[in-house]
């Protein structure tokens, strides 16, 4: 049973998305329905989050909208998300970088990681 359950939710897992983690900016390409028309926003912030593995899988991100942060958690998986850029590399040393909620102005910013 176990075992039906793994090779089903192993052929609805993505592998057109890019490797990203915490710390990256990335920009969110999602299909939004409005009636019967369909329109794709795009949402860019910091990953302050992954979440899970497999078919569970989660990401958060955060950006500042107006001066208000403004968090979005998107399913890996969702096949509303037509693709995903990685804007820049982020240097962190966690994985969950909720510190940022609390700072403000440059002390919120990210260092880009050197390639």
């Amino acid at each position: 049973m176990n075992s039906i359950v793994n090779s089903l939710s192993a052929e609805m897992i993505r592998t057109d998305l890019p490797d990203f983690k915490a710390g990256d900016r990335v920009t969110v390409f999602y299909k939004i329905k409005e009636g019967n028309k369909e329109r794709i926003q795009q949402y860019q912030g910091d990953v302050i989050q992954r979440r899970n593995a497999g078919i569970d899988e989660t990401f958060t991100v955060r950006k500042i909208s107006n001066g208000v942060g403004v968090e979005r958690i998107f399913p890996t998986n969702s096949p509303f998300i037509e693709k995903i850029e990685v804007n820049r590399r982020g240097k962190v040393r966690r994985a969950r970088i909720f510190y940022l909620r609390t700072q403000i102005g440059k002390a919120a910013r990210i260092k880009e990681k050197r390639s």
